[in-house]
């Protein structure tokens, strides 16, 4: 599955889905960042918050990916 991301301009959020495994559990990396993940460990998604300030990738899992997609979308990326 590629990458697929969604905007809510109301939130100034994006979610990033990385694969159709079922959520298990999550982590906040930072306030404005938050990973979840299958059971087995893997990334599923990713939330990121305040994003019409940009987006920090740094430490993401599949950040080139990530990136990649967020540039697509026109959003600012720091990596």
């Amino acid at each position: 599955m590629r990458p697929t991301l969604q905007h809510d301009a109301d939130a100034d959020a994006i979610y990033i889905r990385l694969n159709d495994l079922p959520y298990a559990f999550g982590e906040d990396i930072d306030h404005a960042r938050r990973i979840d993940y299958a059971s087995d460990g893997q990334p599923i998604g990713i939330e990121v918050l305040c994003v019409s300030k940009g987006i920090d990738t740094h430490g993401l899992p599949h950040q080139d990916a990530i990136t990649r997609l967020a540039e697509e979308h026109s959003f600012k990326v720091f990596a």
